[in-house]
């Protein structure tokens, strides 16, 4: 079990193919006490936080109540840091692995996009229309998160873009090694646009960098005003924020006013795009700053490459 986020491990599965339960995310080794130690001397033990701890036989002289209490406390300390080392070490091992996709994508002139949203926001109806819509003007490829199914995969590949189904299984959000692994099976997009649609999830997603050039919400008008006041993080950590189905707004009592001064209260520099997945209403807004990211990524791309 992840303890970042609490997700289960060793499920994940790349278009169908199960992935080895090590590759998944780390769990804390066990420790505790030499059960062969003499309780009648002095004895010392390296806690999980590096400490040394020593304990007298004068602590057989203790009350039954005391020594459990002090067992009890010291069980707290030592687990507290160890779930801290244990998050250190797991962010440091995915950090590892993104850093490696990162320069493969800068290397190929790849503009990679981190999309995350809620279940039900309407982002895989938004990127099947948008990969209808750029066909021809600029190559594409998609990394479908979700837990079970390849439903969304499927409706990408219907509008004749590769794509690669990731299954997480227990899991909560994609990391960067199964990115590392995804991009190995899929066609290269140099001077193109990757497209990373996670899994649907408002909080784990913005704790797990993937490698991306840019992360991207996608909130429907349908959710609520208050969510990015509920979630900051992942609000904090976007390049941009896309308010969907605006097409509603006349069935709905909903606040865009509200919605936009919570999300810059959280970011006050987020760049927000209004617009209707279905009713095309703002698309264009959207393209043009795809197509500006993926120009620049481009310029940058090392000489000779």
């Amino acid at each position: 079990m992840c303890s970042i986020c609490g997700c289960g491990q060793g499920e994940t599965r790349i278009d169908g193919v199960a992935l080895p339960a090590a590759q998944g995310h780390g769990v804390a080794p066990d420790h505790g006490h030499d059960p062969g130690h003499d309780p009648g001397h002095d004895h010392e033990h390296v806690g999980a936080d590096g400490r040394i701890y020593r304990h007298s036989h004068a602590d057989d002289h203790l009350g039954a109540d005391r020594q459990e209490s002090l067992r009890h406390r010291q069980g707290r300390e030592d687990g507290a840091a160890r779930l801290i080392r244990v998050e250190r070490d797991l962010l440091a091992k995915n950090a590892g692995f993104a850093a490696v996709n990162r320069r493969l994508f800068e290397a190929t002139g790849s503009f990679v996009v981190n999309l995350m949203s809620s279940p039900g926001s309407g982002k895989t109806t938004l990127l099947a229309r948008t990969l209808i819509d750029l066909k021809g003007r600029i190559a594409a490829a998609v990394i479908e998160g979700d837990q079970q199914t390849s439903f969304d995969a499927e409706r990408i590949r219907a509008t004749g873009t590769p794509a690669i189904q990731i299954n997480t299984g227990k899991g909560c959000h994609l990391d960067a090694q199964m990115i590392t692994q995804a991009v190995g099976t899929l066609a290269a997009t140099q001077g193109g646009v990757l497209f990373i649609e996670n899994v649907g999830n408002l909080v784990c997603p913005a704790g797990f960098d993937l490698g991306e050039t840019r992360r991207v919400v996608v909130l429907s008008v349908t959710e609520g005003e208050d969510k990015p006041l509920k979630y900051p993080e992942i609000f904090a950590t976007a390049d941009l924020l896309l308010i969907n189905k605006i097409d509603l707004l006349p069935h709905l009592t909903f606040d865009l006013g509200r919605l936009v001064g919570y999300a810059r209260r959280v970011k006050p520099s987020l760049t927000v795009i209004e617009l209707s997945a279905t009713g095309g209403q703002g698309l264009e807004a959207w393209y043009a700053w795809i197509e500006a990211g993926a120009a620049a990524a481009q310029q940058k791309r090392p000489a000779g490459r």
